[in-house]
């Protein structure tokens, strides 16, 4: 079957003002909208100019790294008090964050027969296809699924939050146990415990210990929003803006962040950091270290894509305040598991990968730093969790933050559907009747 060459010359997109990946020349993210929900800051706009900083990630203008102080400096878990934060806008007084708290953990149930039916029954390789498909069965289960009413929708995000980490937990197991002949394990959420606990508790039982309790909840408050414009938030707002029901705006953007572009980019990391590991004799050789990511980026090592995954981010500049975050807890981490060679090699590559690659790319280079995924995926690790579940922690956390821009987009924006332009440029043709063709 013969068919049409799809490409379009890349010289077009520049010369019709195309506005690739919504970025515009700069860098920067093309203004589609407002939002009171969560801000992304890696550079400053002096006189029209784009200056770098050190990067800043705000919730309802509150900076991550006080709210992360907030809860950390009293030793307490902190995801349900930021989901919370993200939903309405506002930090709880200790009565209201308890009775939160509560009703996420009777929420946590789900529906009778549910797992059964809809996780066990109905196998799947993807742990990401299973939540998906899960959240699409809860609409059955919803007598009020079509109700787009403020409360309502609060509702059903509540719901959601909550039964995130029991499906994503029984999918796993399903998973392993129906493809890796390996024992099926259900453990029933406990609601004395926060979050993240028992998502530890549903995946390990009792066999965790409180660091990597704090590591993984703290993991959850810096995945748990990121602004409008990344692409499964961006997702949300998109189907939200067309009227449809929680479900579907969810599943869509769960659909968005399984891309390897996008959830799945520190699984890259642990691959390309096992082929470093393998293949660089000296860990502490800054010189034999450098000699190798130049190998990476000149595609001659690892995938050959030419990336140092990790390193660069579509908004931060000079730091990535989510890997400052999780790097300060990862050294408490690796020095409880004994693994402080592991941390100190990401601690050098993640200070020569910056200079190797503005050697290679030349003095206009984009600014580049650590980001996120460079040591999520080794907290992971660390803690023992199943490559399979890396990216559905992204989504365990990210729904706090989908929830609260499908509210904000349903019941306070312009209600106008979100629908941008393409242009057509192939040329005009005749129809050719069958016999002729």
């Amino acid at each position: 079957m013969a068919v049409q060459s799809c490409e379009i010359e890349k010289e077009l997109f520049d010369q019709m003002g195309v506005k690739r990946g919504l970025r515009n020349a700069d860098f920067s993210g093309v203004l589609v909208g407002l939002t009171h929900i969560g801000n992304v800051v890696g550079y400053n706009n002096e006189d029209g100019k784009l200056v770098p900083c050190e990067g800043k990630l705000y919730y309802r203008g509150i900076e991550l790294k006080d709210l992360a102080k907030g809860f950390l400096s009293t030793g307490r878990h902190g995801f349900e008090e930021t989901a919370y934060l993200l939903l309405t806008g506002q930090l709880p007084n200790q009565t209201e964050l308890n009775d939160f708290t509560e009703y996420l953990a009777e929420q946590s149930e789900l529906p009778p027969f549910f797992s059964k039916s809809m996780i066990l029954s109905l196998r799947g390789r993807d742990v990401m296809n299973m939540l998906a498909r899960s959240v699409l069965g809860l609409y059955a289960a919803d007598e009020e699924a079509e109700d787009y009413s403020h409360v309502n929708i609060m509702k059903q995000a509540i719901s959601l939050i909550a039964k995130f980490p029991v499906i994503v937990a029984y999918a796993y197991y399903g998973m392993r146990h129906s493809f890796q002949r390996k024992s099926l394990i259900i453990r029933h959420p406990q609601k004395h415990l926060s979050l993240a606990e028992n998502f530890l508790y549903m995946l390990k039982g009792n066999e965790y210990t409180k660091l990597e309790a704090d590591l993984l909840d703290l993991s959850l408050v810096i995945h748990a929003e990121h602004g409008g414009g990344n692409n499964s938030t961006f997702t949300t707002r998109v189907v939200s803006s067309a009227q449809t029901d929680t479900y579907s705006a969810i599943a869509a953007a769960l659909g968005s962040l399984k891309g390897g572009l996008h959830g799945g980019a520190n699984l890259k990391v642990i691959d390309m950091m096992n082929n470093i590991k393998e293949n660089v004799k000296d860990w502490s050789d800054k010189k034999e270290l450098s000699a190798y990511l130049l190998k990476l980026l000149k595609k001659e090592a690892f995938d050959h894509t030419g990336k140092i995954y990790g390193i660069g981010h579509a908004i931060y500049t000079y730091s990535d305040p989510r890997a400052v975050l999780l790097k300060e807890k990862a050294r408490e981490l690796a020095e409880e598991k004994g693994r402080m060679d592991e941390f100190n090699l990401y601690t050098l590559i993640e200070e020569l990968a910056p200079e190797v690659f503005y050697s290679f790319k030349g003095e206009n280079a984009k600014i580049v730093c650590a980001n996120v995924d460079f040591y999520s995926g080794f907290v992971y690790e660390c803690i023992k969790i199943p490559k399979e579940i890396y990216t559905p922690i992204f989504a365990i956390a990210r729904i706090a933050g989908w929830a609260a821009h499908r509210i904000e987009e349903v019941t306070f924006s312009s209600r106008r559907i979100i629908r941008p332009a393409y242009k057509c440029v192939i040329d005009r043709s005749t129809y050719l009747p069958l016999d002729s063709r």
